[in-house]
């Protein structure tokens, strides 16, 4: 099963994370299917390719909560 989830990366205490497609069984930090995004907490940014994240999810892959809020939060910037 293939989920959408943060992948950290970044220096001690100022973490940013990659938007990436992963299989489920996979540690979080382990080779993505795919990267579709950044977000960054300290400054609240985010970017993600909408088109590849409504792809996956149509193919049955399952967001986390905090990816569903950040696709949200950047559809309502974007609309």
């Amino acid at each position: 099963m293939l989920k959408i989830r943060l992948k950290r990366f970044g220096r001690k205490k100022q973490p940013s994370y990659r938007i990436i497609v992963i299989d489920s069984r996979k540690p979080r930090d382990g080779r993505p299917v795919e990267q579709i995004g950044f977000y960054n907490p300290i400054n609240n940014k985010s970017q993600i390719n909408l088109k590849k994240a409504k792809k996956r999810i149509h193919e049955g892959a399952q967001p986390t909560k905090k990816i569903q809020q950040i696709i949200n939060q950047f559809e309502k910037q974007n609309s």
